[in-house]
């Protein structure tokens, strides 16, 4: 049987879309057995239902509490006794014994190159500190935000005249080559997490990951 892989999304799923296309085409030697949305009507699921992919809505604004939601998002989750945790556009700040729970097998893509500006408003922070770099990284899901070890990264130029839109636009086309290949290696078991260091076919990737120059 092929890895399990479980994608969490709340919008759009472009990222789950690179996946589930890379897995149809034996570029991940897994397969995508649920996605899970907290937003219900998302069109990740959408996607998902195309696929023949298990969609499920677990609406966050149904709980009581983070920890609530959490504890019935895992059992969710491990009905499907995943190898692999993506998180795709899952915009939940995750509790710590969720995150525990899927130590060392649960990702995350991050549109910045960390530990350059973690949360949310990168690319014009990125603009706004006139960067002539910019970039997306994989890592590892810690619970520390955003502050996983880094595994995979891709930069960008940041042009004089680019808006957040623009950045955003050249960075999904990154976060949809290296988002599936990061998956693969997880499921191949050539990736791990040891120590809190990422591990690429048992050697230890600089802070910067796999891309480091």
């Amino acid at each position: 049987m092929k890895p399990s892989i479980v994608v969490l999304i709340s919008g759009n799923g472009s990222n789950l879309q690179a996946i589930i296309d890379d897995c149809e085409a034996g570029k991940i030697n897994g397969k995508v057995t649920a996605v899970v949305s907290n937003r219900p009507g998302a069109y990740g699921l959408e996607r998902a239902q195309n696929a023949e992919i298990d969609a499920i809505e677990l609406d966050h604004k149904k709980f009581d509490s983070r920890a609530q939601y959490d504890q019935a998002l895992r059992q969710v989750i491990d009905e499907y006794q995943p190898d692999v945790v993506v998180l795709a556009g899952f915009m939940r700040i995750l509790t710590g014994d969720f995150v525990n729970h899927y130590q060392g097998k649960m990702l995350n893509i991050h549109p910045s190159l960390l530990p350059k500006y973690p949360g949310r408003n990168t690319h014009q922070r990125a603009i706004d500190a006139g960067d002539k770099a910019h970039g997306v990284s994989v890592h590892f899901v810690t619970e520390e935000l955003d502050g996983g070890p880094v595994i995979l990264q891709a930069k960008v130029p940041v042009f004089e005249d680019d808006t957040a839109e623009d950045l955003a636009e050249r960075i999904h086309e990154q976060e949809h080559r290296i988002y599936p290949m990061v998956v693969n290696w997880l499921c191949e078991r050539r990736l791990t997490m040891t120590d809190g260091r990422a591990m690429l076919d048992a050697k230890v990737l600089p802070p910067c990951g796999y891309a480091n120059d």
